[in-house]
């Protein structure tokens, strides 16, 4: 399987007053294709910082990452954003809905600003939202659905252009326990069919075990406590 990220010694601070908070002291690991990895660490250890590194919505200070084989350490922001757009899917504990659109057009939408046409995007949002078991409420707004169908609808959102890498921060966190296993169920068997990469934080022990890696961050330190490869 080829690799879809690789991270490489990657530091990452932030300024503090007169002093400096050092969050990432030389991460490193990759993520293959279809792979899955739990991201595990107590809050303030780094891991959303972590996430946003690899989702190419923050900068590190230094090392490499690459996507897909394509390093972006040094690359612009017009390149950053451009391969965010279409090789990284996002999945928030809050799922960001737009509430004036149906949940068949909040899925579509990422495609037509990637310059897909309205049929083409339809079609592939509404396959998508049968996949996550939505094909009766493709109409609905999301005031109208459940808050674990709204945070099924973000997934398909966040595979609409069939991204290699999924970035998933808390996507059940928001939830009560038994849609937090129906979400993230759905969320392995679509990620799973369509062979893309998952890094997911959470905090949920349980979930993580069936994931293929974990992967533990303290303190700014990354470690593999299973599924290394």
């Amino acid at each position: 399987m080829s690799e879809v990220l690789t991270v490489r010694d990657v530091r990452k601070g932030y300024r503090e007053g007169q002093g400096r908070i050092e969050v990432l002291r030389g991460a490193s690991f990759t993520l293959h294709q279809g792979q899955m990895a739990a991201l595990l660490g107590p809050s303030g250890s780094g891991k959303s910082t972590l996430l946003h590194v690899c989702g190419l919505l923050d900068e590190a200070d230094s090392g490499d990452i690459a996507i897909n084989g394509q390093n972006i350490g040094k690359a612009g922001d017009k390149a950053r954003t451009a391969l965010r757009c279409s090789k990284i899917g996002f999945v928030y504990q809050f799922h960001y809905l737009l509430p004036e659109f149906s949940a068949l057009e909040n899925v579509a939408l990422p495609q037509r600003i990637a310059g897909k046409g309205r049929k083409e995007s339809e079609e592939r949002a509404a396959h998508l939202l049968g996949q996550v078991g939505l094909s009766a409420r493709l109409t609905h707004r999301p005031a109208e659905l459940s808050g674990g169908e709204q945070q099924r609808v973000a997934i398909a959102r966040a595979l609409a252009n069939h991204p290699a890498l999924l970035i998933a921060d808390e996507p059940t966190g928001n939830l009560d326990q038994a849609n937090a296993r129906l979400v993230f169920d759905v969320l392995l068997q679509i990620c799973q069919k369509e062979n893309t990469a998952i890094l997911m934080a959470t905090h949920n022990l349980e979930l993580a075990r069936a994931l293929s890696r974990v992967i533990e961050i303290h303190d700014g330190v990354v470690r593999e406590s299973r599924g290394a490869s």
